[in-house]
C-alpha cells in the first residue's frame, strides 16, 4: 500500500495503471487489486492469492497476476515485483529501446543490464511467458514492448529502488539527448566506483545540542530534496560541518525518503560513529572540508536536468538570469572518477568561489555556507538546467553579457 502510494505520488503510474506483489516463503502472493484507485489503496484492498490458487480479499487480484506468478516460478530469488507505466520508461517501451544503465555506476549496480519482453495481450498467459523468459535469462528489470516496465527484487523496497533508479536513468537520457550526445561509462570507470573503501575507526559518540540541530536539518533537507526529485532513494549524500575536522553525513545504502536523525553519521578525523555506515562519498566530503574552511555544508545530488548535462559534454552556463549567476557563478566540470580518487583531488574543483560542479556521469556537487545555503544553490542549479533544456525547442540561449556579469559581481560578489 505504501509503495504504491509512493509510486502514484511521484506520477510514476496512473490511477488505473500498475501493480505490485510480494511472495511469502510459503508461496502465497499478496498483490494489488484490479480496478481500484491506485491513489487511495488501503490495507484491506490488498489481495492474497494462496499457493493453491485460493483468493482471499475484498477484490479480484490484478489482471496481471499471471505474469507475477510466472516470474516467481522462474526466479525463486525474487520476492517482490513492481509493474508500472512511468513516463520515461514508457517512452523507451514504445520506441522499442532499452535505457543503458552504464549512464551511472549506481544505476548499473542497482539495476544491472535491462531486458526486453515482446508484446502480448495484457493479462494473458502468452505475456506471462514472454516476461518470465526474460527474467529467467537473468534480468532484474524488463522493458515490456508497448506496455511499460517490470522490476523484481529481494524485497519490495529493493524492487522499488531498482524501479525508481531505472526511471531516473531513462529521464536523464531523454533530457541529455536534447542537449547532445550521451556519454556512458566503460568497464574500468564502473570498476573504479566499486573499489571505493572507507577505512574509518568506529568509536562511541555523544551528541551536543548543536549537533542534534544539524542532524535535524540534514534529515529535513534530504527528505525535502527527495520530495522535489533532487535526490532519488539510492543516490545522493549531504553533510554539514561541526568543527575543523568533524562533520555529520548521511548514511550508506539507506532510502533517502525517510531518513531519521539517528541515521545521520558523525565523522571525526579518521573515526566514525560506531554502529553506522557513512556514505561512500565520505572521503570526498572530508577532503573538501579540510581544504576549504569556509565550506559548511556539501551535497552530492542527482537532479535530473543538471545530471543530464553531466552525461554530455555540454557546459551548463549559469549566465541566464541574475539569480543563477549570483548563486552558481561559473559551473565547473569534474572528470569522471575524480571524486573516488585517493588524495582528495575533488577539493581542487569546488570552493566558496566555485560552489557548483558537474560530475561527469555522476550528477552534481554543491557547497555552501550552511545546509540551507547549499540546498538553495542545488535548487537554483536544477531550475537553471531545466530552463536551458526547455529553451532548446524555442531558440538559442542568450547569456548575459560580460558587462552585466561585471555589474553583478560588483554588486553581489565582493569576495
Amino acid at each position: 500500500m505504501r509503495t504504491m502510494e509512493r509510486i502514484y505520488h511521484y506520477r510514476m503510474t496512473t490511477t488505473s495503471g500498475g501493480n505490485l506483489s510480494i511472495r511469502e516463503d510459503n508461496g502465497d502472493i499478496w498483490i494489488t487489486p484490479a480496478r481500484i484507485d491506485k491513489g487511495s489503496l488501503t490495507r484491506q484492498d490488498i489481495v492474497r492469492v494462496a499457493a493453491d490458487g485460493t483468493v482471499d480479499g475484498l477484490h479480484r487480484p490484478s489482471s496481471e497476476f499471471p505474469f507475477h506468478r510466472a516470474i516467481y516460478n522462474a526466479r525463486p530469488d525474487i520476492k517482490a515485483i513492481v509493474h508500472a507505466h512511468p513516463v520515461a520508461l514508457v517512452a523507451f517501451s514504445i520506441s522499442r529501446q532499452l535505457p543503458n544503465t552504464r549512464l551511472f555506476h549506481q544505476a548499473r549496480s542497482v539495476c544491472g543490464e535491462v531486458g526486453f519482453a515482446p508484446y502480448a495481450l495484457p493479462g494473458s498467459e502468452r505475456l506471462a511467458a514472454h516476461i518470465a523468459e526474460s527474467f529467467q535469462a537473468g534480468w532484474h528489470c524488463v522493458i515490456l514492448e508497448n506496455h511499460g516496465v517490470v522490476v523484481g527484487g529481494e524485497s519490495l523496497s529493493h524492487a522499488y529502488q531498482r524501479f525508481e533508479t531505472l526511471e531516473f536513468s531513462a529521464k536523464t537520457i531523454i533530457k541529455a539527448r536534447l542537449l547532445g550526445e550521451v556519454r556512458y561509462l566503460n568497464d574500468e570507470q564502473l570498476a573504479q566506483a566499486d573499489r571505493r573503501k572507507i577505512d574509518l575507526l568506529p568509536v562511541e559518540a555523544t551528541s551536543t545540542s548543536g549537533e542534534k540541530e544539524l542532524r535535524r536539518q540534514l534529515c529535513e533537507f534530504v527528505r525535502r530534496g527527495y520530495r522535489q526529485r533532487l535526490l532519488i532513494s539510492t543516490e545522493g549524500s549531504f553533510s554539514a560541518r561541526l568543527d575543523d575536522d568533524s562533520f555529520l553525513i548521511t548514511p550508506s545504502q539507506r532510502d533517502r525518503s525517510d531518513l531519521d536523525i539517528d541515521d545521520i553519521v558523525l565523522v571525526r578525523g579518521e573515526t566514525c560513529e560506531a554502529g553506522h555506515r557513512p556514505s561512500r562519498a565520505t572521503l570526498a566530503h572530508q577532503a573538501i572540508y579540510r581544504r576549504h574552511p569556509g565550506v559548511r555544508a556539501i551535497v552530492f545530488a542527482h537532479p535530473v536536468n543538471a545530471t543530464a548535462f553531466s552525461v554530455t559534454n555540454v557546459a551548463l552556463d549559469a549566465r541566464t538570469i541574475p539569480e543563477s549567476y549570483i548563486f552558481l557563478r561559473d559551473v565547473v566540470r569534474v572528470p569522471a572518477g575524480v571524486q573516488y580518487q585517493a588524495g582528495g583531488h575533488i577539493a581542487d574543483f569546488v570552493s566558496p568561489k566555485t560552489p557548483a560542479a558537474l560530475l561527469d556521469n555522476d550528477g552534481v556537487l554543491v557547497v555552501g555556507t550552511s545546509i540551507l545555503d547549499t540546498f538553495d544553490r542545488l535548487e537554483v542549479l536544477e531550475t537553471t538546467a531545466e530552463a536551458i533544456i526547455n529553451s532548446r525547442p524555442i531558440g538559442l540561449v542568450s547569456p548575459m553579457s560580460d558587462s552585466v556579469i561585471d555589474e553583478l559581481r560588483a554588486a553581489f560578489l565582493k569576495d
